[in-house]
C-alpha cells in the first residue's frame, strides 16, 4: 500500500514551457498547499524556435540539441514552482516534437503526432495508476490552438483516463483508478480581449516588445460562460514568472508581460481558468469554482477504499 497526499493533481502537456504559461500559478499554489502535483510532458520540444541568438545553434536544423536543453529548462522551471514530480511520457526522447501543423516534421519517425494513441496512453496509464490523481488538466480536442502535439496530448490524456479506470486493461500495471474531474486549459474571451486592449493603450516607449499579440494568438480562448474554475494564483505570481523565465529558449518575460518567438507582448496571467470536461461541478449555481478539487472532500476516503 502506498500513502498518497489527500489531493493529487496531474497535468499533461505537449512541450516544456506549456505548463508554466498555462498553469504555473495553479501548480505553485497546490504544491505550496501540500498537494501532490505531477506533470507529464509528452515531448522535449525539439522543433521549437530559439529566441536568444547565442543559443540558436541548438535548433533542429543546426545542432539538433534543443530537446536536452529544454529538459534542463523544464527542471529549473519546476524548481521555481515547487513541483518535484515531473516526468517525460515514456522517458526522455520516446516521442519527438512534431513541429507545427502541416510541416514535414509531422511525419518523421518518432513524431508524437503519428504515435499510436493507445500505445502512448499506456505509458500514462501507469502513471495514473501509481499517482491516483483526482484531477487531470490538459487541452481541449483542438489542443488550444491546433498544434499537432497539443491535439495528440489531449487524445492521449483522455484515452489514458478511460483505460486507467478499466479493470480489464493491463491488470499488472496497477489497480484501476478513475479520475474524478478532468479540466481543459482556457482563457475567458473578456479577460483576453481586455488584457490585450490595455497593452495596446500602453505608450510605445514604455512597451518592451515590438508589438501586441492578437486575440487569435492566444490559445484556449472561449466564451466566458464555458469557464468552470477560476484559480487565483496571484500569491504565486513571482514563482510563475520565474518558471516562465527559466524557459529561456522559448519565452521572454518582462515584468507582467511576456512574448514568445513572435516577439508580440501578451499579459502574464496569474489567475488561471479551466473548463470542466468531465466530473461534477463543485460550486453553487451561477458561480465559478475557486478550487479544482471542489466537491471532492470525500476523495481521500474513496481512494483508500480502492486499494
Amino acid at each position: 500500500m502506498t500513502d498518497h497526499p489527500a489531493r493529487r493533481l496531474l497535468l499533461v502537456h505537449a512541450h516544456p514551457d506549456d505548463e508554466s504559461i498555462n498553469n504555473g500559478a495553479t501548480m505553485a499554489k497546490y504544491a505550496a498547499e501540500g498537494a501532490q502535483v505531477t506533470l507529464v510532458t509528452c515531448t522535449l520540444g525539439e522543433e521549437g524556435e530559439v529566441i536568444p541568438p547565442a543559443l540558436a545553434h541548438l535548433a533542429s536544423d543546426r545542432d539538433d540539441a534543443l530537446g536536452p536543453y529544454r529538459q534542463g529548462e523544464l527542471a529549473a522551471a519546476m524548481k521555481e514552482l515547487g513541483v518535484t514530480d515531473h516526468r517525460l511520457l515514456g522517458g526522455p526522447g520516446r516521442f519527438r516534437d512534431s513541429g507545427m501543423m502541416g510541416v514535414e516534421q509531422n511525419h518523421r519517425p518518432g513524431a508524437f503526432w503519428t504515435a499510436d494513441v493507445d500505445d502512448a496512453a499506456g505509458h500514462l496509464v501507469e502513471i495514473i495508476r501509481e499517482v491516483r490523481p483526482q484531477v487531470l488538466v490538459t487541452y481541449d480536442s483542438d489542443g488550444g490552438y491546433g498544434h499537432p502535439d497539443h491535439i495528440q496530448a489531449h487524445r492521449v490524456a483522455m484515452r489514458a483516463a478511460e483505460l486507467a479506470a478499466d479493470p480489464a486493461y493491463r491488470p499488472g500495471s496497477g489497480a484501476p483508478h478513475t479520475i474524478a474531474k478532468i479540466y481543459w486549459n482556457r482563457v475567458p474571451r473578456t479577460v483576453a480581449r481586455d488584457g490585450l486592449a490595455r497593452l495596446r493603450d500602453t505608450a510605445p516607449d514604455a512597451f518592451p516588445f515590438p508589438g501586441v499579440a492578437a486575440l487569435d494568438d492566444l490559445p484556449g480562448v472561449v466564451d466566458d460562460c464555458r469557464i468552470a474554475a477560476e484559480i487565483d494564483g496571484s500569491a504565486h505570481a513571482a514563482a510563475k514568472a520565474a518558471a516562465m523565465r527559466a524557459h529561456v529558449t522559448q519565452i521572454t518575460v518582462d515584468g507582467s508581460l511576456f512574448a514568445l518567438s513572435n516577439d508580440l507582448g501578451q499579459p502574464l496571467l496569474t489567475t488561471e481558468y479551466y473548463e470542466l470536461a468531465r466530473g461534477t461541478y463543485g460550486a453553487p449555481r451561477g458561480t465559478r469554482e475557486d478550487d479544482l478539487f471542489a466537491g471532492l472532500a470525500e476523495s481521500a476516503d474513496r481512494t483508500e477504499a480502492e486499494r
